[in-house]
C-alpha cells in the first residue's frame, strides 16, 4: 500500500521573520510589502494576523485596514531560500522520493519505509520534532495513500499539525468536508457550488458524473467526482523518465498580476537548470503548462536549432512561450515547464569560447558545485528587473 507524507511549513515567510527577528514573535507579522504599496498583495501572514482576517493574496492596502499595528515586511527571498534548502535536506533524510512544490511545501513517498523508520505516524512526528530541533520553524503534516489527500490533510489542523488519513478512508475524510476545502477549486469555482447550493463534498458526491460535468465542464467535472472519492484528483506531473523533466508550481490562489507569475515561471527554470546540469543532459525543446482558474488546462512546446545553454537562455524561451499562450485577464492556478527530449550534454556547436553564454553556464556550473559541496549555501541566479 503507497503511503505519501505532505509536509508543509506553517506561514513559512513571515515564521522566519519571527525566527530572525525574536522580538517580532507574539505579533501579527505581514510579508509582502509596506503600508502604501497600493499594487502589492500579502504573500504570507502570520497566525497571529490572520486573527485579524488578514490572508494570503490579500492587497496590502487592505491588510492595513484591519490590522494597523501589524508589522509589515518586503520580505528577504534569500533568506527564505536559504531556509528552504535546510528543511528540503531534512526531508531528504526521511525518503529517497522526495518531490519539492514549492520553496515551503513537499510530498514524501514513505512506502515501505515503515521497517526502517517505524509506521508512518512516528515518521512524521520524527520530521516534525527534526524540523523544529534543526531549523526553529513547525511544519504540519498529512498522511494519506495518495498525494491529493495527504495535501489536505496537512491543512486540517494547522499550525503544528498531523493528520493521518488511514488506508481505505479517503471517502469518508473528503465528504464531511466543507466544499472549499477542495485543493483545485478556486474562488470562482467556490462561487458556483453557492451559486448550486453545494456546500459540502458529501452535496457533491451525491451528484452523478454526467451532472457534474453538466455543470462545470468535462475536465473539472471529472476532477470533482475523483476528489469528493479520495480518488488522487491531482496530476503532479511526476516526470521518472529519462527523455524529459519538468517542474510546475501549483498557486494557493489565482494570480492575475504577470509579474508575479513570471517570477514563478524563473523560480521553476532554476529548479530545471540545476538538474539539466547535475544530471549531464541538453535540450533543444522546450516546453510550458498553463492551468487556469477554472481548471482549463493548455500548454505548447518549441524546439530551437541550439541546446539550452544557460539559465537566462531557458527564462527567455519559456517566458516567450507563455506570453504566445497566457490569456490575457484570466487567473492562473498553477504555471509549469518542461525540457524534452533530453540528450547526453556533448560541445555546443557554434559559440565563442568568451561569448556572454559560456561566461554565464561556467558561473552557473560554479554555483552548482557550490550547492553540491555545501547544501545550505542555497545558491540562485537572481532575476533581473525589468526583463
Amino acid at each position: 500500500m503507497t503511503c505519501f507524507i505532505h509536509a508543509d511549513l506553517d506561514a513559512f515567510y513571515a515564521s522566519v521573520e519571527q525566527l530572525d527577528h525574536p522580538e517580532y514573535r507574539g505579533k501579527p507579522v505581514i510579508v509582502g510589502g509596506l503600508p502604501g504599496d497600493r499594487r502589492s498583495v500579502v504573500s504570507t501572514a502570520s497566525y497571529e494576523a490572520r486573527q485579524f482576517g488578514v490572508h494570503s493574496a490579500m492587497p496590502i492596502v487592505q491588510a492595513v485596514k484591519l490590522c494597523p499595528r501589524g508589522i509589515y515586511l518586503r520580505g528577504n527571498m534569500e533568506r527564505y531560500r536559504e531556509k528552504s534548502a535546510e528543511v528540503m535536506a531534512i526531508f531528504a533524510d526521511f525518503s529517497p522520493d522526495l518531490q519539492q512544490l514549492s520553496i515551503d511545501e513537499a510530498f514524501l513517498d514513505i512506502t515501505g519505509m515503515e521497517g526502517l523508520l517505524g509506521p508512518s505516524r512516528a515518521i512524521a512526528e520524527k520530521l516534525k520534532e527534526r524540523i523544529r530541533r534543526e531549523t526553529g520553524l513547525t511544519v504540519s503534516v498529512g498522511i494519506a495513500s495518495n498525494k491529493y489527500i495527504a495535501k489536505i490533510a496537512s491543512g486540517m489542523s494547522k499550525p503544528d499539525g498531523l493528520w493521518v488519513v488511514p488506508p481505505g478512508g479517503e471517502e469518508d475524510f473528503m465528504r464531511p468536508l466543507p466544499a472549499g476545502k477542495i485543493w483545485g477549486a478556486g474562488s470562482k469555482t467556490q462561487e458556483l457550488f453557492k451559486k448550486h447550493g453545494l456546500k459540502t463534498c458529501d452535496d457533491i458526491f451525491r451528484l452523478s458524473l454526467d451532472a457534474l460535468t453538466a455543470l462545470f465542464g468535462k475536465a473539472f467535472g471529472l476532477f470533482l467526482y475523483k476528489a469528493v472519492r479520495g480518488e488522487g484528483a491531482a496530476s503532479f506531473d511526476e516526470d521518472r523518465g529519462s527523455h524529459s523533466m519538468s517542474a510546475e508550481r501549483t498557486f494557493p490562489y489565482d494570480l492575475y498580476d504577470e509579474f508575479t507569475i513570471e517570477t514563478a515561471l524563473f523560480e521553476i527554470c532554476q529548479t530545471l537548470i540545476w538538474r539539466l546540469l547535475d544530471d549531464q543532459w541538453q535540450s533543444r525543446t522546450v516546453s510550458i503548462k498553463i492551468r487556469y482558474e477554472d481548471f482549463s488546462t493548455e500548454g505548447a512546446r518549441e524546439t530551437s536549432p541550439a541546446a539550452v545553454s544557460t539559465l537566462n537562455d531557458l527564462y527567455d524561451r519559456l517566458l516567450h512561450l507563455f506570453h504566445k499562450k497566457y490569456q490575457k485577464g484570466r487567473g492562473v492556478r498553477l504555471i509549469g515547464a518542461g525540457l524534452m527530449n533530453l540528450e547526453t550534454a556533448g560541445v555546443q556547436q557554434g559559440e565563442l569560447f568568451d561569448s556572454a553564454n559560456d561566461k554565464e553556464r561556467q558561473l552557473e556550473q560554479t554555483i552548482l558545485g557550490i550547492n553540491q559541496k555545501f547544501p545550505g549555501a542555497a545558491l540562485r541566479r537572481g532575476r533581473t528587473l525589468g526583463e
